[in-house]
């Protein structure tokens, strides 16, 4: 039995969790609609989390995703964050504000948060995934244990095979066009930037777990293409963001339906890690020649998100951290669930158009 009967999906269609901007009414209307929807838990405390997870779980008896940050902890150095605020004050003064006098985590690793590895112990969500990274040996098996199938982002090759020798039960296929931050495992090791549907092929070919394409894919067609290719499912994210049911500001939804969307961009200085945003002021910053080395993630997003926050209250929506794909341009204004069903029917419409392309070519005897 493949991950998608296990799920008792109708739909191949993975939410992406998309912390900050996923909410509890979108996962559940996602996976009512026959689709896996999810929560991004990376950014919230547990006590954060049980809230949203039970919120969900108020509202569908389907399964659905809860997803945790695994990166290494970052390492406190004063006096680069004292120069990176330094070199962000003249935009804090643009507005009339101090940078903060000091930087911190905003949030903390999955590696790093005990309390959240007994919270997922305790309510037992029906699939784990992990992003930027896998958790201990030990941990692992615990989860397992509780019944939750577990996700893994990979970026390469080398990260599949990593994720499938410690357990992992299906792998999350990140290409360089998906939006929001590369989820490799170490950030400062080359990157390949390989396509979604190269990387897709090549795990597909090479590895033995499910493979779940993410990057690009927005549509029917693009869920084809990928099917095609060996993914048994697909995870959209930037597909979802002008749904009602995001928990996207103004400045983010206008930014997605103008121009910024034909012109994404993968820049580390918002968060500390590469991340695929829309172009804004903020991205723009990563061509001054004296852009100085940011601090570790996600310490250097303590200073984006005082300053997205300072100019949103003079009107500047151009600091906020607008995550999206390459696909951003083909994002559609329409309910969760209606759009993981339009998605199905695209998808039918294509796969019946081939059959009768099929049926003509075949010579009559």
């Amino acid at each position: 039995m493949n991950v998608i009967e296990q799920l008792g999906l109708t739909v191949p269609v993975f939410q992406a969790p998309m912390a900050g901007v996923s909410t509890p009414l979108l996962a559940a209307e996602v996976s009512m609609a026959g689709g896996l929807g999810a929560l991004g838990l990376g950014a919230v405390r547990p006590e954060q989390a049980r809230t949203l997870i039970a919120e969900v779980r108020a509202k569908t008896d389907r399964p659905f995703n809860v997803n945790l940050f695994v990166h290494n902890p970052p390492k406190a150095d004063p006096e680069r964050e004292a120069h990176w605020l330094e070199w962000l004050k003249p935009f804090f003064t643009e507005f009339k504000a101090e940078p903060p006098e000091k930087l911190s985590a905003p949030y903390t690793s999955f590696l790093d948060d005990p309390k959240m590895m007994a919270l997922l112990l305790e309510v037992r969500p029906p699939v784990i995934s992990f992003h930027f990274g896998l958790p201990p040996a030990a941990c692992l098996t615990a989860l397992k244990q509780t019944g939750a199938i577990l996700l893994a982002t990979v970026t390469s090759p080398a990260e599949a095979r990593a994720a499938e020798e410690a357990g992992i039960d299906a792998l999350v296929a990140q290409g360089i066009e998906a939006g929001g931050h590369r989820g490799m495992f170490n950030p400062h090791t080359p990157d390949d930037a390989l396509g979604t549907l190269t990387l897709v092929r090549v795990l597909s070919r090479q590895c033995h777990a499910p493979v779940i394409a993410a990057g690009g894919i927005m549509d029917g067609a693009g869920l084809a293409a990928a099917l095609d290719l060996g993914a048994v499912a697909a995870q959209m994210g930037t597909a979802f963001l002008l749904c009602p049911e995001t928990g996207l500001d103004e400045g983010y939804r206008k930014a997605l339906m103008g121009q910024s969307a034909f012109h994404t961009r993968m820049v580390s200085l918002i968060s500390g890690r590469p991340a695929r945003s829309l172009s804004s002021r903020f991205t723009d910053l990563a061509d001054l020649n004296n852009t100085p080395s940011c601090p570790d993630y996600p310490i250097a997003y303590d200073a984006a998100k005082a300053l997205a926050k300072i100019a949103q209250t003079c009107g500047e929506t151009g600091f906020g951290a607008y995550w999206a794909g390459q696909g951003a341009p083909l994002a559609r204004v329409m309910p969760a669930g209606q759009l993981v069903l339009h998605i199905q029917t695209e998808l039918s419409e294509l796969l019946k158009q081939r059959a009768r392309r099929a049926d003509a070519s075949v010579p009559i005897r």
